[in-house]
């Protein structure tokens, strides 16, 4: 089931009610695996900010890379090591080319 993305309060608030359908119209991508609905999607690992252990970027260009018999794409990028900007490792899955 999807959220509504018509907002039916503070109705005289325009600002209010673009944060509530943003917020709306987030979840429903979320809730579908939709890419566009990860903030924290990235082409890279971050090289900047501080970060947490566990905290998890979403690769926003994968391709599949790699030699024949073992390619892979990134699915993204986990930080192990907290810090500024951390210790990041690629998350790769294996593709079967």
């Amino acid at each position: 089931m999807k959220t509504n993305t018509t907002p039916r309060v503070g109705t005289s608030d325009p600002v209010l009610q673009r944060e509530l359908r943003e917020h709306a119209t987030q979840i429903n991508q979320i809730s579908e695996g939709r890419i566009v609905a990860f903030y924290t999607a990235l082409t890279a690992a971050p090289t900047s900010g501080a970060w947490m252990q566990g905290d998890s970027i979403k690769n926003s260009a994968p391709a599949e890379l790699g030699a024949a018999g073992s390619k892979y794409f990134i699915d993204g990028w986990t930080c192990v090591v907290s810090g500024t900007p951390g210790t990041w490792v690629q998350r790769r899955c294996l593709t079967g080319n």
